[in-house]
């Protein structure tokens, strides 16, 4: 039996990098529980203190069929290169220079939400599909391919 997953990212500011990874993957920020108008009202009647008002927040696929992105404030900062990455998947279905053309399109607008462009691979036998390394606010590495 295939099973959900659910994407966690330890960072410093969960509020400040879900948003970026909504507007990066198309997500939205994941509804507040029912009975509930707001986030803000939740957390009050939860007796939430303003600060830890940030510990913890997450992104849904609007669609439903992607995996539930959730962020959690660690003390501690990024200390290496990532063992894992996402790719997202901005010129799935393009190839050569009309491939390269998308996805520097896409880093240009992630670059503007606070991604740093890292390097770009150029197409190459055997698959000829090139992509572009990116880093999220945080420093954490993902590949747009």
């Amino acid at each position: 039996m295939a099973r959900d997953v659910q994407i966690t990212f330890d960072c410093a500011d969960p509020a400040g990098l879900s948003a970026f990874w909504a507007e990066a993957l198309g997500y939205r920020l994941q509804d507040p529980p029912k009975g509930f108008e707001s986030w803000e009202q939740a957390l009050d009647a939860m007796g939430v203190p303003p600060e830890n008002r940030n510990d913890a927040s997450a992104v849904v696929d609007p669609d439903g069929s992607g995996p539930r992105l959730f962020f959690q404030r660690v003390p501690e900062g990024k200390q290496a290169k990532n063992r894992m990455h996402l790719d997202v998947r901005a010129a799935r279905w393009l190839e050569g220079d009309a491939r390269m053309a998308a996805l520097e399109a896409e880093a240009e607008r992630l670059v503007t939400h606070g991604a740093t462009r890292l390097s770009r691979y150029e197409p190459a036998p055997p698959l000829n599909t090139g992509h572009i390394v990116m880093a999220d606010p945080e420093g954490n590495e993902f590949c747009l391919d």
